[in-house]
């Protein structure tokens, strides 16, 4: 029985050779395409997203192994494989799971940060009461936790953590009853000639407000007793709240002098010789006054000089900001600016010293 053709089957042989042919062409093009890339790229490592190299793997799974290897791929079917194998034990890995579990949740960061400050600022704190000034500000967490966070951030516990406690919280404990002074010269003109003068400040470490004592060519032990009994007084003298007055070994602060201060109860500290780092605060003040005013002015006679250091002072306690008080002013203004008034610029000393304001 002889088997004949239709003419429709005869088309459909006729077109599935020409897919077959069209589909041969676009393989040997690709083959030739990867086997160029491989010569390109040479031994140099290709780098896959995790994405990617699942589409591949999925791929190689269709074809087989000996398609694949009769392809010439960039990537072996041994590393495709790899990949394969890797996508499973990911999904059998049940990470989603163990960041569900259950059991004890982490500490939030700010209870972390507030028990190190309150640990660090209250030496003498143990566990129990920093537990108890953590749940004044809502957060209860039990003294062992507490501990722990403590061991973590290398703090001592409270018997000896108050032991070793910073200069800084000493400092800070003390400054409202510490003072420092301190001399400054400055050449004036005057009848005789060029002379010299002595400026006298006392600084308050706390508040950074600062007293222009006197101003002499001749700081003598008489002097300097009068000011000692002007800085103590009772009702307005600077000195009358504090316990301790910071000053060098300058000759100036004679014997008599400081038996005057120890008579109204403030004890002076005497710094070690050639150390004006420590006393710091009033070192900047002198260097401020220097570069900022006098050193910009030529100064004649007593009155001038005093009225140039009284306008320096004017404008330092309630015109410059410090960086030591977190870039305020000294004495804070009246009120909030409004934004909406007009600037204002106040001058002071000739120009010399500028200021701005929002306008009343």
């Amino acid at each position: 029985m002889k088997f004949i053709l239709q003419p429709w089957q005869l088309m459909l042989i006729i077109l599935a050779s020409w897919v077959n042919r069209q589909q041969q062409e676009v393989i040997e093009y690709l083959r030739t395409e990867n086997a160029v890339l491989k010569e390109k790229i040479g031994k140099k490592r290709i780098l896959l997203t995790g994405d990617q190299r699942r589409r591949l793997a999925v791929k190689r799974n269709i074809l087989g192994r000996k398609q694949l290897e009769q392809f010439g791929t960039l990537f072996t079917p041994d590393t495709i494989l790899r990949w394969h194998r890797q996508l499973v034990a990911n999904k059998w890995d049940c990470s989603d799971r163990k960041e569900k579990r259950s059991g004890r949740p982490k500490i939030r960061q700010v209870i972390v940060a507030l028990t190190v400050k309150f640990a660090k600022e209250n030496p003498m704190w143990g566990d129990d009461r920093i537990s108890g000034a953590l749940s004044n500000v809502g957060y209860h967490i039990c003294d062992s936790t507490i501990g722990n966070i403590l061991k973590a951030h290398g703090i001592e516990p409270a018997p000896e953590r108050k032991c070793t406690g910073s200069w800084e919280t000493f400092l800070k404990a003390h400054l409202d009853v510490m003072a420092s002074i301190d001399f400054t010269t400055v050449e004036v003109w005057t009848k005789g000639g060029l002379t010299t003068f002595y400026l006298f400040f006392v600084i308050d470490l706390k508040t950074r407000r600062v007293n222009f004592a006197g101003c002499t060519t001749n700081p003598s032990e008489a002097w300097m007793k009068t000011i000692a009994l002007e800085l103590t007084n009772h009702e307005d003298g600077f000195l009358k709240d504090k316990k301790y007055l910071i000053m060098d070994h300058d000759a100036t602060f004679s014997q008599s002098f400081r038996l005057s201060l120890r008579n109204e109860g403030v004890k002076p500290v005497r710094l070690p010789p050639r150390n004006p780092n420590l006393n710091a605060h009033l070192e900047r003040f002198v260097g401020s006054l220097k570069s900022e005013c006098v050193h910009k002015l030529i100064l004649f006679g007593k009155t001038a000089t005093r009225r140039a250091v009284r306008s320096f002072l004017a404008h330092y306690h309630t015109k410059r900001n410090h960086q030591g008080l977190n870039n305020e002013l000294i004495v804070p203004m009246d009120r909030p600016p409004d934004i909406k008034a007009e600037i204002e610029t106040t001058e002071c000393l000739g120009g010399l010293l500028r200021s701005y304001r929002r306008a009343a």
